[in-house]
């Protein structure tokens, strides 16, 4: 196995820790899923990648999408997770992948979309991974960065307070994106959910 950085060391022991009862956790996301997948307007035959999948809560609305003829795969760094993923039998809606998102086994042009959830603060090196889902996207494909709460409600939830270097801030994800091969098209941060949607940049 090749030698992961100490930022994946750390994310994938966060990660590891949690992914028994991740889904028993947030047993309530599912429409707010399939709603932020709905965003995308994927086609039948479209090909889409959950980047940092988890137990691949996004793969039954994302096969459902695209339908018996297109391509859904799963990326996750975390064994623990990807095993989760197949226990809740969401391998049958996509094909799972033991992946860092900073190199991706995935050719250039290839995905119609990329879906990320809870993604964009895991990321040890935001810019340049957000370019890295951009080389694998064909021009004119879509990013959706996802969050089944806001960024109030989940800062509420984890017992801090909201600040304005916060990767998700549109002040910062705007220009984040620019810079990574990406033109932000709409930006959502609500109660409810967080849903930032992007075109990728021909």
């Amino acid at each position: 196995m090749e030698h992961m950085s100490d930022d994946a060391t750390r994310v994938q022991e966060f990660f590891s820790a949690r992914a028994a009862d991740w889904d028993s956790r947030f047993p309530d996301d599912g429409p707010a899923y399939a709603a932020a997948v709905a965003a995308l307007d994927l086609r039948p035959g479209s090909r889409v990648l959950d980047a940092g999948c988890g137990t691949g809560r996004a793969l039954p609305p994302l096969r459902a999408a695209v339908g018996a003829s297109g391509v859904v795969l799963g990326a996750d760094l975390t064994p623990a997770m990807l095993e989760a993923a197949v226990r809740a039998g969401r391998d049958h809606d996509g094909q799972l992948l033991r992946a860092d998102v900073a190199r991706l086994p995935l050719r250039t042009g290839t995905l119609d979309a990329v879906f990320g959830a809870g993604l964009i603060s895991h990321l040890p090196e935001p810019a340049q991974n957000l370019r890295e889902l951009a080389r694998v996207v064909r021009p004119g494909g879509l990013l959706a960065l996802f969050h089944p709460i806001g960024r109030a409600a989940l800062a509420a939830r984890q017992g801090r307070q909201l600040t304005p270097d916060d990767l998700r801030a549109e002040p910062r994800l705007r220009p984040l994106l620019a810079g990574s091969g990406w033109r932000m098209t709409s930006y959502a941060d609500e109660d409810a959910r967080f849903l930032a949607l992007a075109v990728r940049a021909s």
